[in-house]
């Protein structure tokens, strides 16, 4: 039986990844039972609702999409894109259709982008999408420029990668100036680039004994930048598989892992943040978060999602979240 902690005063939002790759490499491209999920992960508390983006690296649901389907079946739930990857699209449209979205969801957007990792088969996404990956960096910071522009609904004139004069889009989101924006950061220079411009960090990487430190740095950088760091959501994105047979946890963990990204599960655990374990480890493990600064825990599943939402609910009213 787990003791609820006591002795602390964070008190986390908790998120939950839909299963929408993991539904694709099924065989199963229905999309009711991820409403469902979503719809029960909602009733039983969890403060926001995520999706995945990816083309044909690994394939899943357009997340833009499937979010405006999950905002319609929704009230409270925060919704949030894990990562989007705002280089493969074209900034226009993508500034509309998230204005779009942010306007079903009443406001409840989150917008988390990222690059992508180097690695082959997210290379030749790239090149099927016809971006070039070694520019992803500088069409994805210009790119998010470029849409908030558009997202304050006045006259637009650009001279970039991307042209217009006095353009003006509309919708504007719900929420004035379009949704937050969360960045991964998960080497020092997007840890920079984060405190600079965006609204929050979201990485996937760090262990609770390395993340206060890392999380300075984005604070660091946002001050340095002439802003308040005050203002920025401290989030992290990690992977759980819950048994009280640790060894059945493990393999398990290393299974998904290894089916998800078709590489050695050793590698993507030093890569990711991930706990395999009894309900009470990850208690203490996702309370190591809250301790070091997270104030947004994103929880994937590997697998079992009924159930893991189930103990992650609970385990959340034993730390008084």
């Amino acid at each position: 039986m787990i003791r609820a902690w006591t002795g602390g005063n964070r008190m986390p939002r908790l998120g939950y990844l839909l299963p929408t790759r993991e539904r694709v490499m099924e065989g199963q491209d229905e999309t009711a039972s991820l409403l469902a999920l979503a719809e029960r992960a909602e009733k039983l508390g969890f403060d926001s609702l995520w999706v995945g983006d990816s083309l044909l690296a690994r394939p899943r649901h357009d997340p833009l999409t499937l979010l405006a389907a999950v905002a319609a079946r929704t009230r409270k739930a925060e919704l949030g894109t894990a990562v989007l990857l705002p280089a493969l699209r074209n900034p226009v449209v993508l500034a509309q259709q998230v204005a779009t979205l942010d306007r079903i969801a009443e406001g409840r957007l989150i917008l988390g982008i990222g690059i992508a990792s180097d690695v082959p088969n997210i290379r030749a996404e790239f090149e099927a999408a016809g971006v070039p990956f070694e520019k992803r960096v500088g069409r994805m910071v210009e790119g998010i420029a470029l849409a908030r522009a558009l997202w304050t609904g006045k006259p637009v004139t650009w001279d970039g990668r991307w042209k217009m004069k006095d353009s003006v889009l509309g919708p504007t989101p719900h929420r004035p100036g379009g949704p937050p924006i969360w960045l991964p950061g998960a080497v020092s220079a997007a840890r920079q680039r984060c405190g600079r411009l965006y609204d929050g960090w979201f990485p996937n990487g760090p262990e609770p004994h390395e993340y206060a430190a890392q999380w300075a740095e984005v604070k660091d950088a946002a001050k340095a930048a002439g802003r308040d760091p005050e203002t920025l959501a401290a989030a992290i994105y990690v992977t759980l598989a819950i048994d009280d047979d640790a060894a059945r946890a493990d393999a398990r963990m290393n299974d998904y892992l290894e089916q998800y990204y078709g590489m050695a599960p050793a590698i993507m655990r030093k890569r990711q943040s991930c706990f395999a374990g009894s309900a009470a480890g990850a208690a203490a493990w996702l309370k190591g978060f809250a301790d070091a600064g997270a104030t947004h825990i994103v929880v994937r599943f590997a697998g079992d999602h009924e159930r893991h939402l189930d103990i992650v609910s609970g385990l959340r009213r034993t730390l008084g979240w």
